[in-house]
């Protein structure tokens, strides 16, 4: 019989995408570097940045530089690009995927 999800490991997919996890890491984390999304993510750094260009060039996350570092914003306020989500903001997506972790931050 198949192993069900939370059994054990089942496979090597996941439910959200690699946009998905680098989003809610950076809501987890404002202050993260390219290197922590990657391995909270499970991506290599190079992915992780192209997720990061991609997020920003839609408008789900502004950066901006503060001394060496690079501070992120997450504008929640955006919806999912997805026509199942049609209408659905990500912020409470967001705000369930943060919220009783250790450092982060609810908006």
């Amino acid at each position: 019989m198949a192993e069900r999800a939370g059994d054990g490991d089942v496979g090597s997919w996941t439910l959200l995408t690699g946009h998905g996890h680098v989003l809610v890491e950076i809501a987890r984390n404002p202050r993260s570097r390219i290197r922590d999304l990657a391995a909270a993510a499970g991506l290599t750094e190079r992915a992780a940045q192209g997720i990061v260009a991609d997020l920003e060039a839609a408008g789900y996350v502004t950066r901006v530089r503060d001394g060496r570092r690079t501070v992120y914003t997450v504008h929640r306020e955006r919806p999912f690009r997805h026509p199942a989500q049609s209408g659905h903001l990500v912020g409470p997506f967001l705000r369930l995927l943060t919220s009783g972790r250790a450092g982060a931050t609810v908006f």
